[in-house]
């Protein structure tokens, strides 16, 4: 097990035998201590699930997805929905279309590992990894988490600037505060967060739909830009590019991943198939809501900057639009009303996001570190740490710099992205993680294509912004020079990482399997969860992640 040694040692209980779940549950087991004592759990006591109807069982597994579908609605999205529908109407929704359900399909996977092995990607990738890339890649994820916080915090800012007319650098402040008072709501359950979570995502859409009825965009125009796809006028390649890059984002990848964990799923094999049945439809259910708001800011975006009675100060605002001046756009053309809805949406998906990201980030470092803190305490050095830069660049540049911080973290995250999709894609093609439970052929070709598509598009808008901005910057021909030899040997190093990660073979097996020939009867007290007749139910085989299910803050 290697890595996995690293606290006294690590014992991997194979669960139910004969026709039931090869899942593995890997307990650290302290020496001189047995694995009850190493790990207390609660008490599994068998229900009659497979009783319940099938809509109920679907009820207990809904709140993930919600969770998941909030890096496609953060305000980066936002922007960059904004961006493509002032440049270009309708004519790109089918782009969004088909990153969304490129989306489910990766999602579906990071879903699927975490209800098979019993453990998230940041576990399986410390297990896996030698010790340098493993530190190289937890380095990499919370500068993910960080990058991708930067937007969430900055729209949260401009909401709170927007309604209230308070500075940007106080509104990261408030930010800060009040998504530690929302994770709060981890001491009474996960459950209560992810409802929280679901009524940002339903206030967002009721903004946005909202907006969509001021301004009444064709029916014809819209459904003809979902499905029929066309890449016309200047810069629509580079447009496209954009709103795919922004949909797929590193960290989301470990969040959905342990976010599954918090749900008690049934040891066995039906148990589980049904488990990540269920994880799909939850997750496509939260992600064709989010496809429907996404549609509706580039329609309410295309609508409004198509109109004929703009001023000339609109038409440049539509040419360079962001999230601060689509507020004054909206008030112009539609009226104080429609500014005050976009705000409260755009509060809704920073403050609902940045939630998610502080909490990505604590999975991140629980699993690659495994760092023994109060979560707490975790979840505060999280998050000053992820609202630094952009408290930093707000007090320093104001609204105008916090807009330009929105872009370089889009590139950032498009630059971190394979670190973690590669991993993904491998751990759950790989039957020494997965087991019977990896991905089949056709999936695995599918996962693949669909991957690689997703890293070359990220790799060619990263690329391409670099040079556009290397051959229209103000700086001496000398300076250009200087940045040319220190970045492109940068990213050969980054091309060979990739490489590495991808022709890398697995070595480290975290899926055991069962022993054979075993008494039927005995098979079956295993099934059971009883160890031999008379038994109590068993305690020491973990049903689901309790230190994954609530992080409590201190009395």
């Amino acid at each position: 097990m290697g890595d996995l040694q690293q606290q006294g040692s690590e014992v991997a209980v194979p669960q139910p035998l004969g026709g039931g779940s090869h899942r593995i549950t890997a307990i650290n087991v302290e020496p001189g201590r047995t694995p009850q004592q190493s790990f207390p759990v609660k008490r599994f006591v068998h229900s009659d699930d497979h009783e319940k109807p099938g809509w109920r069982k679907f009820l207990s597994y809904v709140g993930p997805g919600f969770l998941v579908s909030l890096a496609y609605l953060d305000p980066g999205n936002l922007e960059t929905d904004l961006q493509a529908g002032a440049k270009h109407g309708y004519e790109l929704l089918w782009v969004v279309l088909i990153g969304l359900i490129f989306a489910l399909i990766i999602q579906s996977l990071a879903a699927n590992l975490g209800v098979s092995t019993g453990k998230h990607l940041s576990e399986l990738c410390k297990a896996e990894y030698p010790i340098l890339v493993k530190y190289c890649l937890w380095l990499l994820a919370e500068i993910a988490v960080i990058a991708a916080d930067i937007p969430e915090v900055i729209g949260t800012a401009f909401g709170l600037n927007i309604l209230f007319n308070i500075p940007v650098w106080v509104g990261v402040l408030c930010t800060g505060l009040s998504t530690l008072l929302l994770l709060g709501l981890q001491r009474y359950g996960v459950r209560k967060l992810e409802m929280l979570i679901a009524i940002l995502v339903f206030v967002m859409a009721g903004c946005f739909f909202g907006e969509m009825s001021h301004v009444k965009p064709p029916a014809s125009g819209v459904i003809k830009g979902m499905f029929v796809p066309k890449l016309a006028g200047q810069g629509a390649t580079g447009d496209a590019i954009a709103l795919l890059g922004a949909l797929v984002m590193p960290h989301n990848l470990f969040l959905h991943s342990a976010l599954v964990l918090s749900r008690k799923v049934p040891t066995s094999v039906h148990g589980i198939n049904a488990a990540c049945r269920y994880f799909l439809l939850e997750s496509g259910f939260a992600l064709f809501v989010a496809f429907l708001i996404n549609v509706a800011v580039v329609s309410v975006s295309g609508s409004v900057c198509s109109a004929d009675n703009l001023s000339d100060d609109d038409h440049r605002r539509c040419n360079d639009l962001n999230l601060n001046s689509a507020s004054f756009l909206l008030q112009n053309v539609l009226g104080k009303s429609s500014s005050t809805l976009y705000a409260i949406a755009l509060l809704a998906s920073g403050q609902s996001s940045t939630i998610t990201g502080t909490y990505a980030g604590q999975f991140i470092m629980q699993g690659f570190l495994d760092l023994k803190m109060k979560k707490w305490v975790r979840n505060l050095m999280t998050r000053c740490i992820a609202i630094t830069p952009s408290l930093i660049v707000s007090i320093i540049g104001g609204s105008q710099g916090a807009g330009r911080l929105i872009i370089i973290a889009s590139m950032i995250l498009s630059f971190e992205l394979p670190f973690a999709l590669i991993p993904l894609l491998k751990f759950s093609s790989s039957s020494t993680k997965m087991g019977p439970y990896k991905n089949s052929i056709i999936i695995i070709v599918i996962s693949w294509i669909l991957g690689i598509g997703i890293i070359a598009i990220n790799i060619y808008y990263l690329s391409t912004a670099f040079v556009d901005w290397l051959i229209h910057n103000d700086l001496p021909k000398v300076g250009n020079v200087f940045i040319g030899i220190l970045v492109f040997p940068l990213m050969a190093i980054y091309a060979m990482a990739i490489i590495y990660l991808t022709l890398r073979k697995d070595t480290t097996v975290t899926y055991i399997e069962p022993e054979k020939n075993v008494d039927l009867n005995a098979q079956i007290r295993m099934e059971r969860g009883l160890t031999k007749p008379g038994d109590s139910f068993l305690t020491d085989i973990v049903p689901y992640r309790q230190d994954l299910a609530d992080i409590p803050l201190p009395e």
